[in-house]
């Protein structure tokens, strides 16, 4: 199976490329989607959790309390090790399930951490979904309702995008409209195909 990582910093739209070639057929995992499955209620992961920073860290309902585990993790880098530790391999281990399952012509694994952790390993092809940080910020202002002080000290947390520039294969440029967006992603698709068959023909 050939897997298309695509990746991109807050904000650059990296949703609206995966939901356009979910629209062409193709099988999208969403590692965000994989981590809050993997501590949903009954999940040993969630277990995990609860033992180790107590249950004041799950909800009435039995749910992760979210806000309580990044108050953990935020303030306290030894904690958030310890969480990735847990998380990482277990995310990892789902995503390739998950992938495994996929069945049509490529699958694409979205990630906003695809660059950061050991997940591009799983991928073929990565694209990066870039923008300048201005447009970044707008639009993450726009959609969250974040102040901009936040979404800048989010953005601090990701892979510088020159970085992640670097590493791309393929490079979507998203700072003009949703239109011209579009246009891209088609021509993306087609290449994307054109990649997996000869990477196919090759096996």
């Amino acid at each position: 199976m050939f897997i298309v990582g695509i990746t991109g910093g807050i904000g650059s739209g990296k949703s609206a490329v995966t939901g356009q070639l979910e629209q062409f057929g193709i099988n999208v995992i969403d590692a965000d989607i994989v981590a809050r499955e993997v501590v949903a209620p009954k999940e040993e992961a969630l277990q995990k959790i609860a033992q180790h920073f107590g249950s004041q860290i799950l909800t009435d309902s039995g749910e992760l309390n979210r806000a309580a585990l990044r108050a953990k993790i935020f303030s306290d880098p030894e904690e958030r090790r310890w969480l990735e530790q847990l998380l990482h391999p277990v995310i990892r281990a789902r995503i390739i399930q998950q992938l495994g399952n996929t069945r049509s012509n490529y699958a694409v694994l979205a990630s906003p951490l695809l660059l950061e952790t050991d997940q591009h390993q799983l991928t073929d092809h990565i694209v990066v979904v870039d923008v300048p940080e201005a447009i970044q910020i707008e639009r993450t202002v726009a959609r969250d309702k974040n102040n901009v002080k936040q979404v800048k000290s989010i953005i601090q947390t990701q892979m510088p995008r020159d970085q992640k520039i670097a590493k791309a294969d393929t490079i979507i440029d998203n700072s003009a409209d949703l239109a011209t967006l579009e246009t891209k992603v088609s021509a993306l698709h087609s290449k994307l195909l054109t990649l997996a068959k000869q990477a196919h023909n090759h096996d």
